[in-house]
């Protein structure tokens, strides 16, 4: 069995942490193509007030080990060369990233539908939380849609 992996990093996910992901593949030569997703957070208005971060949290071990089992079938469904899940935790402004899905395959289709799926299930089974913060300070639980 493989060791599951901590999903979490504490804040926003930096553009560079991206960047180095995509540079530590050209070595995988079997790899034809990559997908990625970025979740960033969005300037809602929720009752005519601005969204302005959200306050990311999760029961963490649980999550990992959720987050573990759809790479894990995902990656088999789909003949992935590998896939990797961030999320982030903590307050994430608007504009910031909050989410990383790198799926990666031998041919561009499976990687992408791969990721497609990979962020689908990740919003409807993972156990993550988001308390909307807005601009006077008030909050708001979000709902994930699809």
């Amino acid at each position: 069995m493989k060791k599951i992996k901590n999903i979490f990093i504490e804040g926003p996910i930096d553009p560079a942490f991206v960047a180095e992901s995509i540079a530590k593949h050209t070595v995988k030569t079997s790899i034809g193509g990559h997908s990625i997703f970025l979740g960033q957070v969005r300037e809602d208005k929720i009752n005519d007030k601005k969204v302005e971060s959200i306050e990311f949290t999760a029961y963490q071990e649980m999550a990992s080990e959720k987050a573990h089992e759809i790479r894990e079938e995902i990656i088999t469904k789909y003949g992935l060369t590998c896939a990797h899940i961030y999320h982030s935790l903590g307050n994430i402004k608007v504009g910031e990233i909050c989410l990383f899905v790198f799926t990666s395959a031998p041919h561009r289709k499976e990687a992408i539908n791969a990721c497609d799926e990979m962020v689908d299930r990740i919003k409807k089974e993972v156990p993550l939380w988001g308390k909307e913060i807005l601009e006077d300070k008030s909050h708001s639980w979000k709902e994930n849609k699809q």
